[in-house]
């Protein structure tokens, strides 16, 4: 119910010219516990109401209509001046009752069949909104990262989660329910302006609040259901993404070991741990033990489009940052449930070692004796100490482990290649660092506790040597053999040599230097078997026949295997 500016003045001089009157009677019933802006002439308001005499007899209701009062308060109000100055100094979601005596309602005259003169009228009112038309978006920032490289700028493509509610506080949208971010351009007329204002500048991570007046939201059409007409808006927005179609991968190096002895080229297998998260910390996937590294091969470019770029120079241990835009990862269908549309990716990588397939077994002299005139070769007898571990020093094993360091034949695929081949050339009590490519190591299956494809790093000290015989040998000749040999092996000149004899003789070569018997087994053992392979009629003696063997007619030396 409303009547003209001219004729509220009219029946407010009336009532003037009748003696004192009386003011609107205000009873703020509920006032809300935070009110950061109260009602002033000029602002627009949006409230319910119910309107009664005050007998409590109903003659208007905006509930009845089925929308509420939407107006401008003191400038060429659509209400009677009681209403408007009662509704002045409001909270949004604070109730009045506010009585209006009839100068300041519809006077002597009343208001057609519905209100009749001089009636006293009583407005039950529930402010529901309040703007002006200076107001602009408010932006509260609740939280923001410290480190903020990056902020939403025109023509960026940010994903959000957000909360959307009215002034009153009910709830007409949320991201959070759908599970799901809200995805789109800034800048390009997709959002609402007010929204569009209110994510420039923002970081991801960041959390502000951006309250929207109507004009700059859905203004009087409202949106479906729930967003009515003339609604001041309030997003309570996190932003989770924001990347620009024209980013390319960007490399961020944070860590670089000293000395980095090499970088990794085009051609180079790479083994490396790394978390992948989304740019507001949310890890999507990690290999981060030894045993889940990941391996590449530079040439395929496996690691989305621009692998040469993020991994091609690093150096064993160094960190590095790779931010990757959705157009070149998984683009706006992202992958699976693990990976959304249009997300950027950020991977942070731990070089754990690289190697080429034409690398060779790199052996550092750590120290070296001055005196070194006998050096480990291929067949030798050795004892040894070392400790193994990864280039990012993960340790897996060591002889320390054991309760006695290891003794090993040399040459006779008793180790793994590079390790036998770092252990050759050694002095006793010499220490060496030998760097091992898993071509020459565990290969691609990796072994217990060693992963696949893994570089390996021995730091070596050799203990004992002993100078050994070629494969398949017992014995064998340092000096030229006594010619003939049958007369020096029968030392007593009977003509025939008993394994007392033998022994003793092949005893004497080896103790003045002129022989060498294997070493690793009982020399006991091994003149028996040399005697036994002599003695060809197993009588107990050698004979000059039994040791000089013509291997073939044509052959005129003759052939003592070993001896």
């Amino acid at each position: 119910m409303a009547i003209t500016a001219a004729l509220t003045v009219l029946l407010t001089l009336i009532h003037v010219a009748c003696g004192q009157l009386e003011d609107v009677i205000i009873d703020r019933y509920f006032i809300p516990t935070h009110c950061s802006r109260e009602v002033q002439t000029g602002d627009y308001v949006r409230y319910q109401y119910n309107g009664t005499f005050e007998d409590g007899r109903k003659f208007d209701s905006s509930l009845d209509k089925g929308f509420p009062f939407v107006g401008q308060v003191g400038v060429e109000s659509k209400v009677i001046p009681g209403l408007d100055k009662g509704v002045q100094g409001m909270c949004v979601n604070e109730r009045r009752k506010i009585t209006i005596p009839p100068h300041l309602a519809y006077g002597v005259l009343g208001a057609g069949l519905v209100i009749p003169p001089d009636a006293t009228l009583v407005f039950d009112v529930l402010l529901l909104d309040l703007w002006n038309k200076e107001d602009k978006v408010q932006i509260r920032t609740l939280h923001k990262q410290q480190n903020c490289k990056r902020t939403v700028m025109p023509r960026d493509f940010v994903r959000y989660h957000y909360n959307g509610s009215l002034l009153v506080g009910n709830l007409f949208d949320s991201s959070h329910l759908r599970n799901s971010t809200y995805d789109t351009y800034v800048g390009q007329g997709s959002l609402i302006r007010g929204m569009e204002e209110g994510l420039l500048g923002m970081c991801v991570g960041e959390r502000r609040l951006i309250i929207i007046p109507p004009f700059l939201a859905y203004d009087d059409k409202g949106y479906g259901t729930k967003v009515p007409p003339y609604a001041t808006l309030v997003f309570d927005v996190l932003l989770v993404d924001v990347y620009n179609v024209k980013d390319d991968v960007n490399v961020e190096v944070q860590k670089i070991p000293q000395p980095c002895r090499r970088r990794a080229v085009v051609g180079d297998f790479i083994r490396y741990h790394y978390n992948g998260t989304f740019q507001d910390g949310t890890v999507f996937d990690s290999r981060s033990t030894a045993n889940t590294s990941n391996l590449v091969y530079f040439t395929n470019l496996n690691f989305f489009k621009k692998n040469i770029l993020t991994l091609q120079g690093v150096c064993v241990g160094e960190w590095r940052r790779v931010t990757v835009p959705p157009h070149l990862a998984y683009g706006e269908n992202g992958s699976g449930e693990l990976i959304p549309g249009s997300a950027v990716l950020i991977f942070d990588l731990h070089i754990i070692d690289f190697h080429n397939p034409k690398d060779q077994v790199d052996i550092k002299v750590i120290y070296k004796p001055a005196d070194c005139n006998l050096t480990s070769a291929a067949n030798d007898l050795i004892m040894y100490r070392y400790n193994c571990s990864l280039l990012d020093a993960t340790h897996l094993y060591s002889s320390d482990d054991f309760p006695e360091p290891p003794r090993v034949t040399l040459g006779q695929g008793k180790l793994i290649a590079g390790l036998d081949e770092g252990l050759q050339g050694m002095c006793v009590l010499e220490r060496r660092e030998i760097t091992v490519p898993p071509h020459l190591a565990h290969g691609t299956n990796g072994a217990l506790g060693v992963p696949s494809s893994a570089v390996l790093l021995f730091e070596l000290e050799l203990l004992q040597l002993q100078k050994g015989v070629p494969e398949g040998f017992l014995f064998i000749w340092l000096q030229d053999s006594p010619e003939p040999l049958f007369p020096a092996m029968d030392m007593n000149q009977d003509l025939e040599v008993p394994l007392e004899e033998f022994s003793a003789f092949i005893k004497l070569q080896v103790a003045e230097g002129r022989g060498r018997l294997h070493p690793g087994i009982d020399s006991d053992v091994i003149l028996r078997d040399m005697f036994k392979k002599q003695d060809r009629n197993a009588d107990g003696k050698i004979t000059e026949d039994e040791l000089n063997i013509i291997v073939n007619e044509d052959d005129e030396v003759p052939k003592h295997e070993e001896l």
